[in-house]
């Protein structure tokens, strides 16, 4: 079974910016996880969850088109974690940001981190 647990969420100024961090464990999730494609996901109120940045096991990367160019996704294989640096941060990246394989199973849903973008 695995785990996700996010991090690095918080209330920020639209413009700020904020790095969120996720690990995963589990006793065989965590001895592959490098070949695991990995998303960053959210749900804002009253929307359905969204994928906002995915990276593949060979690194590269593909963003949602309204965070393009403002978000960044990166992976450390060693340390079996996915972060996504966040810069110019608007009001309606205000949501529950969650971590999961890709394409994400329900399962395994963590609780996710809130980032508030909120002046």
């Amino acid at each position: 079974q695995v785990q996700f647990v996010e991090s690095g969420g918080g209330l920020v100024q639209p413009g700020g910016s904020l790095r969120l961090s996720c690990a995963a464990s589990g006793s065989i999730f965590s001895v592959y996880f490098s070949v695991y494609d990995m998303g960053w996901y959210r749900q804002a109120p009253g929307k359905q969850r969204e994928l906002v940045a995915a990276i593949t096991s060979g690194g590269s990367t593909n963003y949602a088109d309204s965070v393009k160019g403002r978000f960044t996704i990166s992976r450390d294989n060693a340390k079996n974690r996915v972060y996504l640096q966040m810069n110019g941060l608007k009001p309606e990246d205000t949501a529950v940001y969650y971590c999961n394989v890709n394409p994400p199973n329900a399962r395994d849903w963590g609780q996710g981190t809130q980032v508030t973008v909120s002046s």
